[in-house]
């Protein structure tokens, strides 16, 4: 059967020699905004989605769609409700970027301890300020605190510990069996409390929305940096600008915000110790190509009948109970 594969947006070609291996025909979409992914969407069976949101406007006009595969360990931007409604499956690559996110947490933690964005500033106008009155600092011997410990958040704190010197602490409620070299916080607010850097790695849920806010701000030292390479949405920027223009906190690296692309009126591009980044964590190319294949290779397994390795995990259910063999 001839099943067709919509891309709103390229994938690696990685990806693109999977299905072409296998038969499939590719489509690629016009763009990736709502009303052209409805237009591009019918006929198709399948659709690997980047950047796109998929909404339930997408999934009612899609006619023949059996499964979405999330190039990326995020599934916040599809629509499950109406996704599980039409039964149809959602996939995902949550293991494609961790190495890519984990390498950019360590290089915000580094950008922030020798406040870097203030050196650039003043490099070329007096550049013995740069040097010599910009504060600094070593990440040896600092305390790492960690909100989630999961496929990214430890290989973090392997590489702060083991190639840093640092102390590690971290809050996860889920994570089982952690490493002799995490030390298990007991509460949240411990882990805001103790840690001279905060990084934050958990998925955007009802739970997690805007639960980086004031109260954490409040328990703060002065001097530690938040650093979010999760989604923008956990953070309650109001409260952060807040917390930093009155020196509760000493800065913050900021990979992802609450409106993505950011706005270019929000005052946390212009302040001197904040470095924001539009979502970069993902964006290289051996995580493109990890998660490419991946995607790929489990529409293929799920078109074919057989079960894929990476359903999200509010699908699992519905994918247990399906039968499985060759269609």
């Amino acid at each position: 059967m001839g099943f067709k594969i919509l891309l709103p947006q390229l994938i690696a070609e990685t990806g693109i020699k999977v299905l072409e291996a296998n038969g499939f025909e590719i489509i690629v979409g016009n763009g990736y905004t709502e009303e052209d992914i409805i237009r591009d969407i019918k006929g198709c069976d399948a659709m690997i989605v980047r950047t796109a949101k998929v909404t339930r406007r997408i999934i009612e006009a899609a006619d023949k769609l059996k499964v979405i595969a999330r190039h990326g360990a995020g599934f916040d931007g599809v629509d499950l409700e109406a996704a599980t409604e039409k039964g149809i499956m959602v996939l995902y690559a949550p293991q494609a970027n961790s190495e890519s996110v984990a390498e950019l947490a360590l290089f915000y933690m580094l950008h922030c301890s020798r406040n870097f964005k203030l050196v650039q500033k003043l490099y070329k106008d007096d550049y013995m300020a740069a040097k010599m009155k910009v504060e600094k600092h070593e990440l040896c011997g600092r305390t790492l605190g960690l909100i989630g410990v999961g496929n990214i958040g430890g290989r973090v704190a392997k590489k702060a510990y083991f190639g840093f010197d640092m102390k590690v602490i971290a809050y996860d409620p889920y994570a089982k069996n952690l490493p002799e070299y995490i030390v298990p916080a007991s509460s949240r607010d411990e882990v805001f409390e103790s840690a001279d850097y905060i990084s934050l790695h958990i998925p955007a849920t009802p739970d997690t929305v805007n639960s980086v806010s004031t109260h954490e701000f409040n328990r703060m030292k002065e001097t530690a940096f938040l650093i979010n390479t999760s989604r923008g949405t956990v953070v309650d920027e109001a409260a952060l600008i807040e917390a930093l223009k009155e020196k509760k906190i000493a800065g913050a690296a900021l990979d992802v915000t609450q409106k993505e692309p950011i706005d270019p009126e929000n005052p946390l591009i212009a302040m001197d110790n904040v470095l924001t980044a539009p979502h970069i964590g993902g964006a290289t190319r051996e995580a493109a190509d990890r998660a490419s294949q991946i995607c790929a290779q489990g529409i293929v397994d799920f078109l074919r009948g057989k079960k894929p390795e990476y359903p999200i995990p509010p699908m699992k259910a519905m994918l247990d109970a399906m039968e499985w063999g060759t269609r």
